[in-house]
This record gives C-alpha cells, sequence and structure tokens, in this order.
C-alpha cells in the first residue's frame, strides 16, 4: 500500500512579479470602459480595500502579501520534504497555453520524460511573466531546472483512471508550450521560493478549468463589453472530485509515494463579473473554505459549473480531485490557512493533509 500527500497552494502569477508590478491586473482591470466609473472609484470602495491599496496602488502592501504567501509556501515546502515522495502529481489548469484550439481536454496526464525548464524563457502570456519581464529573483533566462519525469507512473494511473470509466488524455511530450504551462512551473518556483532545487520526479495534469473562456477569451482577460463567442463548459466540481478520488484508489495500491498537490487561488477578480472584476468574491470563498476546514465535501460537490463561474472560482476544480481523493483516503486535514486580499486579484488558500 502506497503513502499518499495531500497538499493545496497557490500559482499566483504576480508573485513572480517585484511588488510594484503585483497589483497590475487590478492597474489593467481600472482602465476598462465597461466598468461604471463610480465603481473605479477608490473611494467608493469599501475600507479594507482602499487601505491596501493605499496612496501608492497598493506597492507597500504588495510586501506584506508576499511576505504572507512565502510563509505558507516555505511550510508546505517543509511538508513535502519531510514527506519524501517518489513522485509528486499536480494537478492545475491550462491557460491557452499548451493546449489551444485544435484539442482541448478536460483532463491529461502528462507524462513526460525528463525535461528542462525555462520559466522565463518559456513564459507565455497568461503567466504575466512573457517577453522578458523583469522577475522577483532577478533571474534571467537561462535560469532552469532539470525537471525528471516519471513515465511509467504516467502511465499506471492512465491505465487505471481508464479501466475506471474515465476517458483519460495522456502525452509524452507538450505540443504548443515548450515545458509546463504556469499553473505547473509556478507551483515549483515557488515551492522552491529560497532556491533549494527541486528533485522530486513531477506528473501534471491539466485541467480544463476555463471551460466556455479558455479559447474565447484565451484564459485572461476580457474588457466586460468584449463580445464572446463562449466554448463548451469544462468538467464539473463532481467530476473533477470523482477523478481525483479515483486517482487515490489507484495510487493507494501502487509502490510508491505520492504527493498530490492542487494548483491554484481561489476566486479570480478579473473573472467576477458580481464583483466588477475588482475583488475576488470573499463570501463565496469563506464558504468553501469553511467546508473545506470542516471536511464537508458535499458542499463542494454540491455546487455547479454555473456556481464556480460566477464567482470567478473557475480554478478550483484544480482543488476538486483533492478534496475527492482525500474524501477517498479518510485523511485529516492537518493545518491550513486563508490568505484574504481585496486589491491582489485572489484570495490564496494553503492546506496539508495527513499522509495517509
Amino acid at each position: 500500500m502506497a503513502e499518499i500527500l495531500g497538499l493545496g497552494l497557490s500559482h499566483y502569477p504576480p508573485l513572480s512579479t517585484p511588488d510594484a508590478q503585483m497589483a497590475g491586473i487590478l492597474r489593467m482591470t481600472l482602465k476598462d470602459p465597461g466598468i461604471p466609473a463610480e465603481r473605479k472609484l477608490a473611494q467608493n470602495w469599501a475600507p479594507a480595500m482602499q487601505a491596501e491599496w493605499g496612496d501608492d496602488q497598493g506597492v507597500a502592501a504588495a510586501a506584506v502579501h508576499r511576505a504572507a504567501l512565502v510563509e505558507q509556501f516555505r511550510r508546505v515546502r517543509a511538508a513535502l520534504d519531510d514527506f519524501k515522495p517518489d513522485v509528486v502529481l499536480i494537478w492545475g489548469d491550462d491557460q491557452y497555453e499548451n493546449f489551444k484550439e485544435d484539442i482541448i481536454p478536460p483532463f491529461t496526464v502528462c507524462a513526460y520524460d525528463d525535461m528542462d525548464l525555462y520559466p522565463w524563457r518559456h513564459a507565455q502570456g497568461s503567466s504575466m511573466m512573457a517577453n522578458g519581464k523583469a522577475n522577483a529573483w532577478g533571474e534571467g533566462p537561462d535560469m532552469h531546472y532539470r525537471l525528471k519525469g516519471r513515465r511509467d507512473i504516467g502511465k499506471y494511473l492512465t491505465s487505471g483512471l481508464l479501466d475506471a470509466g474515465f476517458d483519460m488524455a495522456y502525452a509524452y511530450k507538450p505540443l504548443h508550450h515548450e515545458s509546463l504551462a504556469h499553473a505547473f512551473a509556478n507551483a515549483i518556483l515557488y515551492l522552491d521560493y529560497d532556491r533549494k532545487g527541486w528533485d522530486y520526479p513531477t506528473l501534471t495534469v491539466p485541467i480544463n478549468c476555463y471551460g466556455r473562456k479558455v479559447i474565447s477569451a484565451r484564459g485572461f482577460l476580457t474588457n466586460v463589453d468584449d463580445k464572446l463567442d463562449l466554448d463548451p463548459p469544462g468538467p464539473s466540481p463532481a467530476r473533477c472530485m470523482d477523478m481525483g478520488a479515483a486517482t487515490a484508489r489507484i495510487l493507494r495500491d501502487s509502490p510508491w509515494r505520492v504527493a498530490l498537490i492542487a494548483s491554484s487561488s481561489w476566486s479570480h477578480a478579473f473573472l467576477c463579473d458580481r464583483t466588477s472584476r475588482l475583488c475576488p468574491d470573499t463570501p463565496s470563498d469563506r464558504v468553501l473554505y469553511r467546508a473545506l476546514v470542516e471536511q464537508n465535501h458535499g458542499v463542494w460537490r454540491g455546487n455547479t459549473t454555473e456556481d464556480f463561474e460566477n464567482a470567478g472560482q473557475q480554478e478550483l476544480l484544480n482543488w476538486c480531485p483533492l478534496l475527492g481523493a482525500m474524501g477517498e483516503l479518510g485523511a485529516s486535514l492537518s493545518w491550513s490557512n486563508f490568505v484574504e486580499t481585496h486589491v491582489f486579484n485572489s484570495n490564496k488558500v494553503f492546506a496539508i493533509y495527513q499522509p495517509a
């Protein structure tokens, strides 16, 4: 019987940027002509949002937000290092990076061989780090990881999921991306924030979180009044939870120690029309966070695709497999934290489950 560790974290792209750029998504949103002018005035915002924005458009608050996030990443990395996995499996979204008009699979096991991951050289638009932008570490385009793959484990998992009734896509090499989409690259960058290195063999499992906006909006920002030819939806929260539960069953019967990681922030301001795309839907996030802490997975299972879309929570589909897996294993939540923000696009949640 294998031992399985569950972890949850954020891959928040602006954390890769210097503090002065961290509120860049809100600055771009404030230029949207479709948002009512009165909603854009800082004096009309909630006091906590005004305080975070300050008189410098969030620059001072960015340092505080960064420190809070880095503390969480260090704690999650310590749990990972203590566990010493044979393989790390990351669930994350693909924002029009590796999968584009020619194929949009609901789920894919990327059973890649060893590869060179150049995070700054390979960056694409939705990572917010393309075109040689400065990064928080001051690293150049030659910085890279020699990322270890485990094709054998990827094939084992894919075969098991197909046998379990999941029509799982798989790939042995990238399609439109030279290495990994930012949901996966950033998870590694942030877990290695202190640049200790990353020697863990890694499997990535992209989920079509952006669904109706993956091609029509290219998985990123649009203006409120843009007329989009919406795409079909992504998989439902319940289906993602079922896929995670099946993953846990399959890997539980394997000989490997496996770390399962959910990689995403929670509600995204730029996806949430009911907050005028200015701030996250914190009340909706809090409802799901309470359910996570209480391990009331039925609340998550009861959400529909439309519920997640209305709250800007599309990327929470990456957390659904983790909850499904932990529920299947009966794993206990040993620690979690909710990092709230108003101007830095998304609330961030971190979690560690007892190995099961």
